[in-house]
């Protein structure tokens, strides 16, 4: 230092210009981190840190002499010998033991000195230190507002306070007694703390504390600011689109159009006098109470209208996340994840069966719907397509279901049975839809659908005699008689006082409660006439035809029908039919439920023919229930002043026509001279013996197939406990089975259901009362729906119903054996069997649910609607509970993957 001469004016000149450029420097990124891929935030922090030190240190010793510039050198040498052997201790510790309670007297690391990079996370391990011995040292290290402060931390050794985050990130020439030495001065300890706490110092330290424990990437340093805006964004973009998606999962459930009129752009919003469409004016509303949606649509009306103002075409590059488009993408993605759901849950179960029917559309176009059939923890009948028919051919309906149980990659060799109606395209011997499909499932079982056979009997029954075909024909005449006026209906309204039964029920081929509701509002009950609208149609009628007002054809017609009504062979008739109604109703009404079973439909049907054969000679019955509904109607009309209607007591004598006798004949024919014994003879016994041979011919073939499951049925379990299986039993579903399951043999089923049999008494005790099922109701002709429109048709549709639990039948069995966790180890080959049982469809009537559904998401409004949005909206609306259960989040992902721009805009 004596040898070297001090430094001039211009050279401390450019000392300083030099120094200024390199704390300028150090403030800025460097270019070394930038392609650092590997180094973590934390490292990249202290780099800076050491390198402004260094460039500290550089300023000093240029200032200062030569000697003093050795002696850096060798204190630098030191440090880094010191790092090393700091390094080299801290891979000795073990990480079990890397934590607070460490020795701070350890003679590899001081845990109250800047840490370097390599030591920060077992640094951060050993503090806090926030001893309590003391009662001024448990003050301290808490705020006034009650909060821990975890920077603060104490040492033993020198009895002093120091701030942990600015020990390791704060710059060494940082002169707070916190970070240098520690914090001895206990008089307004607090003070000083709180004015640490504020100072910049500690502000930078702790934001750089969290960007370790975040472990920040490069990215997020050099784009921080940028990145949290892209996110926030992208949180408000995904918030309206959890509202879009909720609106359209309404539409879809309620089967309404979501598009107006063509006033869809955004700068039309404002304009409330203009029909925007379901799925906009519910946005609109819904903006009005949501300030999300609220500052989304104010925003994109704003920019509509500046685009719309410069006259440019189209939208420009604004998104609306309002357009048919994203409504669109929305809604193919909801049919993606029903049916995706549909599939998981079909492979799971590992078997089904399916319903297939057609039917046309509004614009004649053939609607092919396809319904699957399976069991998880229940009975499930989902609808997973409507494909355009081009076809009717077996062989086409089979490649059409092959071709759509692929794309759901569900195997068609896994199909255990399918249900149809009787045509030749579907049950056909050999070019049948069922023939086919047995080609790709040998060991699939076709079954007749149950309801179609039922209504087949019913349509023979009524057209057996001239007298059924009069009635039923008299009755749908006179309801469109009334229907087709407004002026008869106003009479109509006026003349009955329910308002329940202000439309009379027409009578439709394809409707099979059509003629039971049609009957039984006009005549009431079989015995029980007090809720009839007999007397109310017959005043109606005459009001009708002594109104000279109007048309003489009109009132012709009007009294050819109180003719027709006041006769005592009509009421005969329709008390015959009212008691086979109400036999067939309830067996009816089952069949269309979807929790049903081929042994339970079987028992009923069997049921409903021997009460039924019982009721085959009671002619007896049938004209007492006449006697009384003609008394009651007679005295009814009695009571009403200037009424000269009366109703015929009897039959009408006729006179017998002598046959001549030719030369040589000895014999007489017998004539039946009574007409009370003329009507049983020839109406009465006609119509019953129809009806109850009709069911025991159609049913027949169904009963061979059930009479092998008959074994699986609760009820004879104690005649098996008592007298065991027979030999033959359970053969046709072993051979069903064994695709399945190699176990599935005739002994072992025998085995477990004799043990089953001889434990269910023990098990039935804990099963749950009552369980959830899903059945068709159906709306009554002319029933006002809730916007007050009349629906010239009864409509059905799927709802959830709680029924007891019989403790009796298939279904019991397979909840016993499911909640015991019985199907996979002690029962596990009859568990198959029982659902097989179960999976078996027996009707398809969820087809012609779906077809009632179709009407109203394709009406003559909607018939330009496309194939897959049709399809779409029926699946919505057939499968609300699935529909409801779909994650918004899950929804808003895949659309976002459609495109680039609207994974920009929702996706992070």
């Amino acid at each position: 230092m004596e040898g070297r001469k001090r430094p001039g004016g211009a050279e401390k000149a450019r000392l300083r210009k030099r120094k200024a450029l390199e704390e300028g420097a150090a403030k800025c990124a460097k270019l070394t981190d930038i392609f650092l891929r590997g180094q973590t935030q934390e490292v990249a922090a202290a780099s800076e840190q050491q390198i402004s030190q260094s460039t500290a240190e550089r300023d000093d010793e240029e200032a200062m002499t030569a000697q003093w510039t050795d002696e850096s050198d060798a204190e630098r040498d030191d440090s880094e010998i010191i790092s090393r052997e700091t390094a080299e201790a801290q891979q000795k510790i073990p990480e079990a033991q890397a934590d607070a309670s460490l020795d701070e007297e350890s003679d590899h690391l001081d845990f109250f000195a800047h840490p370097q990079t390599q030591d920060l996370e077992v640094f951060f391990s050993y503090h806090p230190q926030q001893p309590t011995k003391h009662p001024l040292l448990a003050k301290v290290f808490h705020s006034k507002h009650g909060t821990n402060r975890k920077w603060l931390t104490y040492s033993e050794k020198t009895q002093s306070l120091y701030c942990s985050v600015c020990l390791a990130f704060a710059p060494s020439a940082s002169d707070s007694p916190f970070i240098k030495g520690g914090m001895k001065t206990w008089k307004h300890v607090h003070q000083r703390i709180e004015e640490h706490e504020k100072s910049k110092i500690h502000r930078d330290s702790a934001d750089a504390y969290f960007l370790l424990a975040q472990r920040a990437d490069v990215k997020s340093l050099l784009a921080g600011k940028q990145m949290s805006l892209h996110h926030e964004q992208v949180k408000k973009k995904r918030q309206v689109m959890e509202r879009i998606v909720d609106v359209i999962k309404v539409i879809g459930k309620c089967g309404l159009s979501y598009r107006g009129d063509k006033a869809e752009a955004a700068y039309t919003l404002e304009n409330t006098a203009v029909n925007h469409g379901n799925f906009l004016e519910l946005m609109t509303l819904l903006s009005r109470y949501d300030l999300c949606l609220q500052q989304h649509m104010s925003s994109c009306i704003e920019q509509s209208r500046r685009h719309h103002d410069t006259g440019a075409k189209g939208r420009g590059s604004l998104v609306t996340l309002l357009s048919k488009d994203i409504v669109g993408k929305v809604v193919d993605v909801l049919s993606q994840v029903i049916k995706g759901k549909i599939a998981d849950e079909v492979r799971e179960a590992g078997m089904f069966s399916v319903q297939i029917d057609t039917t046309q559309d509004v614009t004649s176009k053939d609607q092919c719907a396809v319904i699957v059939r399976y069991v998880t923890n229940a009975i499930h009948e989902r609808l997973v397509a409507v494909v355009d028919c081009e076809k009717s051919t077996g062989k086409y309906l089979t490649e059409l279901l092959k071709h759509t149980l692929e794309k759901l990659n569900i195997d068609i060799g896994t199909c255990v049975g399918n249900s149809t109606d009787g045509a030749a395209n579907m049950q056909g011997q050999y070019k049948g839809f069922s023939a086919f499909l047995s080609e790709q499932s040998p060991t699939q079982i076709h079954v007749w659908c149950y309801a179609h056979v039922l209504n087949l009997v019913l349509a023979d029954t009524t057209g057996s005699v001239i007298e059924s075909a009069s009635l039923f024909s008299l009755l749908n005449e006179v309801a469109v008689f009334l229907r087709e006026s407004y002026k008869r209906m106003q009479r109509w309204e006026e003349t009955s006082e329910d308002k329940r039964h202000r439309r009379l029920c027409p009578i439709g081929e394809t409707r099979w409660w059509a003629k039971d509701q049609a009957l039984t509002k006009v005549f009431g009950c079989f015995g029980n006439p007090q809720d009839a609208l007999y007397v109310d149609l017959l005043l109606t009628l005459a009001s009708v035809e002594g109104d000279g007002s109007m048309k003489p054809t009109v009132r012709v017609k009007a009294k050819g029908y109180i003719e027709n009504l006041q006769k005592y062979e009509i009421i005969l008739t329709a008390q015959a039919f009212l008691r086979i109604f109400q036999h067939t109703s309830p067996l009816s009404k089952y069949l269309q439920t979807q929790g049903m079973d081929i042994v339970t439909a079987q028992h009923l049907v069997e049921g409903t023919e021997d009460n039924l054969k019982k009721h085959v000679r009671d002619f007896e019955g049938v004209k007492g229930a006449a006697d009384e509904f003609v008394k009651w109607a007679n005295e009814k009309l009695q009571e009403m002043d200037n009424c000269e209607l009366a109703v015929q007591t009897a039959l009408p004598e006729k006179r017998v026509r002598k046959k001549k006798r030719m030369p040589g004949e000895l014999s007489d024919d017998d004539t039946v001279a009574s007409p009370d014994a003329a009507f049983e003879v020839n109406v009465h016994n006609v119509i019953l013996d129809t009806v109850a041979g009709g069911i025991n011919r159609r049913f027949s073939a169904n009963a061979k197939l059930a009479s092998d499951f008959a074994c699986l049925d609760p009820k004879n379990f104690p005649e098996i406990r008592a007298n065991g299986l027979p030999n033959s039993a359970l053969k046709e579903i072993s051979k069903c089975l064994l695709r399945f399951d190699d176990r599935a043999t005739v002994s072992t089923l025998h085995t477990e259901l004799s043990s089953l049999a001889s434990q269910w008494e023990r098990l039935k005790k804990s099963l749950h009362e009552s369980y959830t099922v899903r059945t068709g109701c159906e709306m009554e002709n002319g029933q006002e729906d809730s916007g007050g429109r009349s629906h010239m048709e009864p409509e059905m549709e799927l709802e959830s119903r709680t029924c007891s639990s019989c403790k009796n039948c298939a279904i019991c069995v397979h909840q016993i054996l499911s909640q015991y966790n019985l199907l996979t180890d002690a029962y596990h080959v009859i568990g198959l069997a029982y659902k097989f049982l179960l999976t078996l469809s027996i009707t398809q009537v969820a087809c012609e649910r779906s077809f009632s559904t179709l009407k109203f998401v394709k009406n003559r409004l909607r018939s330009s609607m496309t194939q897959d949005h049709m399809e779409a909206f029926m699946l919505m609306c057939t499968e609300k509970e699935i529909l409801m259960s779909i994650d918004n989040d899950k929804v808003i992902d895949k659309v976002a993957e459609t495109s680039a721009l609207l994974r920009r805009l929702l996706m992070l």
